[in-house]
């Protein structure tokens, strides 16, 4: 994923967390804030400590990252999001991460109906 599609700064994950929206299922939750002038949407991953090891909490970033330019075609551009990971996401695959998802985001209203 390219570094324009990340949210990096802390400035811009507050402003995500205080404006935007959140939904949540058992291994996420998203918050989604509408950027009219963005061509193309972003995202941030929070993955606590709590998790796992580094090795673990990078590689559920990995997951995500590829979940989400997977699914890029069927994504709302115009929006800034940021996952919060939880636990039971250290135990499950790349195909079960991506399932959640496509589920978390049906939730938020921003994946289109292509699926």
């Amino acid at each position: 994923m390219k570094k324009e599609f990340r949210i990096k700064k802390n400035k811009e994950f507050q402003s995500v967390f205080k404006k935007g929206q959140s939904f949540a299922n058992r291994q996420f939750v998203i918050y989604k804030l509408k950027k009219e002038e963005q061509v193309h949407f972003r995202i941030g991953l929070s993955v606590s400590k709590k998790i796992g090891n580094a090795v673990k909490r990078n590689q559920i970033k990995r997951y995500v990252r590829q979940a989400f330019l997977e699914l890029d075609d069927m994504l709302e551009n115009k929006y800034d999001y940021v996952i919060i990971v939880r636990k039971p996401v250290a135990d499950m695959s790349f195909e079960e991460v991506k399932k959640s998802l496509i589920h978390i985001l049906k939730i938020a209203k921003v994946l289109s109906k292509k699926n």
